[in-house]
């Protein structure tokens, strides 16, 4: 379309698959250094979404609206800056049944991802749990990252894997957005709302729940902490190392049907179907 500067979801899809290959293909070391950055951002967007989202007096949408914005800010520096996202990566997918990548490549860069996403979003509970963060506005901003682990280590396994779905098929609609921008601020606009929609809606990003649960375990044990949220022993009863590896497999595999299925090869069959090359 004339005057239109952005690329079209036919020439999307063929820059999706294209990366896809160069991500498959690409060494170890810098795919898991580029993985644990992409943690960290990620696990910085949660920081940011957590302090906008407490004692907030605009009511339950609006604040959870804004804390999504500011949640936005992880996929950003991932896009922008430069960086590798396992629940983005499930886009090399479309490289795979194009035959343009092996299933040993696709697995291998997931695996590596996601080590290296964990790595970084634990960096920065140690970081964060260190600075003490927890204690800003009278432990008010601790009580809140508490209450949100709880609640993620509470869901049934159904619940977290089906948000799970929902949560990354916005975000690789953020990533895929995000392609058909030729400018930074293109890029920035594109994500921000789908990003915000699947924060405010409460959906499980696994890689944001590798930042999200474990600070709430850390600040389980901290008495002033637990006294400012409220929250009873019944209800932290859920909040252990069982309920996060529960959490972080629902979310993962539902990341992967979410991103993987609904996105990727939706889109394949639309527009790359009947273009295979052989690897």
């Amino acid at each position: 379309m004339a005057g239109v500067d952005s690329f079209t979801p036919a020439e999307i899809a063929q820059l999706v698959e294209t990366k896809g290959v160069a991500k498959a293909t690409a060494p170890a070391v810098p795919t898991l250094v580029l993985g644990v950055v992409a943690g960290a951002f990620i696990a910085l967007g949660g920081v940011l979404a957590t302090l906008i989202g407490t004692g907030s007096e605009l009511g339950f949408g609006p604040t959870r609206w804004l804390a999504g914005i500011g949640f936005s800010l992880g996929l950003i520096l991932v896009v922008v800056a430069g960086a590798e996202l396992f629940t983005g990566n499930n886009l090399i997918v479309m490289a795979w049944v194009s035959r343009r990548v092996t299933l040993g490549g696709l697995l291998r860069n997931w695996a590596l991802v996601y080590v290296g996403n964990l790595i970084g979003a634990f960096s920065v509970v140690a970081m964060i749990y260190i600075a003490e963060w927890w204690r800003l506005s009278e432990n008010a901003v601790g009580a809140s990252a508490l209450s949100t682990a709880s609640a993620k280590a509470a869901l049934p396994f159904g619940v977290a894997f089906t948000r799970g779905i929902l949560a990354n098929a916005l975000v690789c609609l953020a990533v895929w957005l995000a392609t058909a921008g030729r400018s930074v601020i293109d890029k920035v606009f594109a994500i921000v709302f789908p990003i915000s929609a699947f924060v405010a809606n409460a959906f499980e990003h696994s890689i944001a729940n590798a930042y999200l649960v474990p600070i709430g375990l850390l600040l389980k044990d901290r008495a002033d902490v637990v006294a400012a949220s409220g929250l009873s022993p019944e209800q932290l009863a859920p909040l252990d190392a069982g309920g996060f590896l529960a959490n972080l497999v629902a979310a993962t595999l539902g990341n992967i049907v979410g991103g993987a299925v609904l996105v990727g090869l939706v889109y394949w069959f639309v527009y790359l179907r009947g273009e295979r090359s052989p690897v």
